[in-house]
């Protein structure tokens, strides 16, 4: 009787085993442990970025400068007319204003390769299947910025809504059916592709600048109009 009893004690109580417990999930990050995270590899990227590299600070200020600029300039002249005015044009304001963008993008575009070829290359980053990656990135991106600039114009591309050159309709062919946004995503591309290309950390690094600063640029733009036109 008292084995009988005994058995039915022991299948009554919950069993157990050497397996851990489970972490709670609603514990959220709390319930990780990270002193045993492996940061190995990000400690040897950090390590290939000198981040008190003048030319990289350069390249920085470059980079949040540019949409800056053209979005200050485009709402003043929105708001004043002053360009048109100076100009005796509209259409040639804009050009004049077009023209500065481009000389700007291109010295951002400068700046940016001198920072990414005065740092460090990482070794990681330097496999050909990265190389080709990179590659792939700049043609998919150039297709974007030129595909973009054929469909809207000189005028559409550089601003030209805020000088009151308004397109007959809404663009919404290629590349406008794959994103919004095709002018800053190209040029996001191209920035990622090209740090690929030279397995640059610093050019990573550079590249989400230009996408968070793009990122800010779109919203900033949003307040302005509910995309009838895309900019650049």
């Amino acid at each position: 009787m008292s084995d009988s009893n005994a058995d039915a004690e022991r299948n009554d109580s919950p069993a157990t085993d050497n397996h851990p417990a489970l972490l709670d999930c609603c514990g959220g990050l709390n319930n990780v442990d990270y002193s045993k995270m492996d940061l190995t590899l990000m400690e040897a990227f950090i390590k290939h970025i000198n981040v008190y590299d003048s030319r990289l600070c350069i390249a920085v200020i470059a980079i949040l400068f540019n949409p800056l600029f053209w979005n200050v300039v485009a709402r003043w002249e929105h708001r004043t007319r002053r360009l048109s005015g100076l100009f005796g044009s509209p259409y040639l304001a804009c050009c004049c204003l077009g023209f500065v963008i481009i000389l700007l993008n291109i010295y951002r575009s400068h700046s940016m390769t001198v920072a990414m070829k005065a740092q460090a290359r990482w070794e990681v980053m330097e496999r050909t299947e990265v190389f080709y990656a990179g590659i792939a990135l700049m043609v998919f991106g150039t297709l974007l910025v030129v595909s973009s600039f054929l469909a809207l114009g000189f005028t559409g591309t550089f601003l030209g809504d805020y000088f009151g050159i308004l397109m007959d309709e809404k663009v919404t062919g290629f590349p406008f059916n794959i994103t919004e946004n095709p002018m800053y995503w190209g040029s996001t591309a191209n920035y990622l592709g090209l740090a690929l290309i030279g397995a640059s950390p610093v050019g990573l690094i550079l590249t989400a600048i230009v996408a968070v600063a793009y990122k800010v640029a779109i919203s900033f733009e949003g307040n302005k109009r509910n995309k009838d036109v895309q900019i650049h």
